[in-house]
């Protein structure tokens, strides 16, 4: 991928053209156990790989002759607006691909003007997110702890630090079987931790470990009423991620929650459940727009954006592919994944007849017939 200049020690690069560049980059130089975990998905990984191929299966109706001259890809995300409709979905332990971590992604986004959903398993603190990137847009990733107190300090520090709403993920009551986690034995290396509780579990540093936390922390006896007490603790929205049926999200909506994420957690929870995208249009006809919806799973061009909009969604969320421009330049790594996106939207949005996001809707989409 780097064409070394050994005399003159500088890098002929090859071009960035797309998400994939970035993939193969991440693959060849990111240690064999991190690459593997940034990839996994659960089981025999099917539902990871149906997240990407489910968009193949959908086919766009383009409109023509439409003046697409001028172009706006801004949208808002509870009534905060963004320059284009997609932001960065929590993911874990940005410093084992790049040595800022997610002060970097902290950054980049702030740069590109759009929502960064900060990891609950960080490998820098909320603190030092915020002070890298202080006017940065951000939710905060939530996971219910068997000890409700953990949950609820970070929910206060991450209120008080002026993250905007809580995403609390609700498809790990367990976490799933990665296969090549279990056989790399992988292990955040000594120099890492999950800075968010740094000093919370040092007494239990005996005990089993589960990707940097104790293993049991998570509560699997996590239900519909501990919504109604998040609610109780916060006054930020709040917004579900990994529902995948109509069912769970006319409850979401009951519930009083602000938004839902339809996710299927990059496939590395249940395997053997439907596509993020699959999941969207049975999701977004039941909640008829009185809350938002979301997704993340499988978006690699601005196409897919398209398309994810065009069925309902609001905004969508990138998970690996932040990953590897991190993997790849850091700051600018994730930038340039970014933008890539973003050109790539504007111009599926003009191809298709669309000058801003409001003019996207269900008419541009045909599913084929298989």
């Amino acid at each position: 991928m780097n064409m070394c200049n050994r005399e003159g020690g500088r890098c002929a690069e090859m071009a960035m053209v797309c998400l994939t560049d970035f993939e193969e980059y991440a693959k060849e130089h990111l240690s064999k156990a991190t690459w593997d975990y940034y990839a996994a998905g659960a089981d025999e990984c099917c539902t990871r790989d149906d997240n990407l191929l489910a968009y193949k299966r959908i086919r766009l109706r383009p409109r023509i002759l439409r003046d697409v001259s001028v172009s706006d890809t801004r949208t808002t995300v509870q009534g905060t607006e963004i320059s284009f409709p997609v932001g960065i979905a929590p993911t874990a332990f940005h410093c084992l691909a790049w040595h800022e971590g997610e002060m970097a992604t902290a950054r980049a986004t702030e740069a590109l003007n759009t929502c960064y959903i900060t990891s609950t398993y960080s490998t820098c603190s909320v603190e030092e997110i915020v002070a890298a990137a202080p006017n940065g847009y951000r939710w905060f990733q939530l996971y219910v702890y068997r000890d409700r107190k953990l949950s609820e300090q970070i929910v206060h520090r991450v209120e008080a630090l002026g993250y905007k709403a809580l995403v609390l993920t609700v498809d790990v009551p367990y976490t799933g079987k990665r296969r090549n986690d279990i056989r790399n034995q992988f292990k955040l290396p000594p120099h890492l931790k999950v800075k968010n509780f740094d000093g919370v579990f040092q007494q239990e540093t005996a005990g089993p470990e589960e990707y940097g936390i104790p293993a049991n922390t998570l509560d699997p006896s996590i239900s519909w009423k501990d919504v109604y007490w998040l609610q109780s603790i916060t006054r930020l929205p709040i917004i579900i991620k990994g529902i995948l049926t109509k069912e769970d999200a006319e409850l979401a909506v009951e519930h009083g929650v602000q938004g839902i994420i339809v996710s299927n957690h990059g496939g590395r929870q249940l395997d053997g459940g439907p596509a993020s995208i699959d999941a969207l249009s049975e999701i977004v006809d039941t909640v008829q727009g009185r809350i938002e919806v979301y997704l993340d799973g499988g978006i690699r061009t601005g196409s897919d954006v398209l398309k994810a909009l065009a069925l309902g969604a609001k905004c969508v969320f990138i998970g690996r592919p932040a990953v590897w421009g991190l993997a790849y330049k850091g700051e600018e790594g994730v930038r340039e994944v970014l933008q890539i996106l973003n050109d790539e939207f504007r111009l599926s949005m003009a191809l298709s007849g669309c000058r801003n996001v409001a003019e996207i809707n269900r008419n541009l989409i045909q599913f084929s017939k298989l």
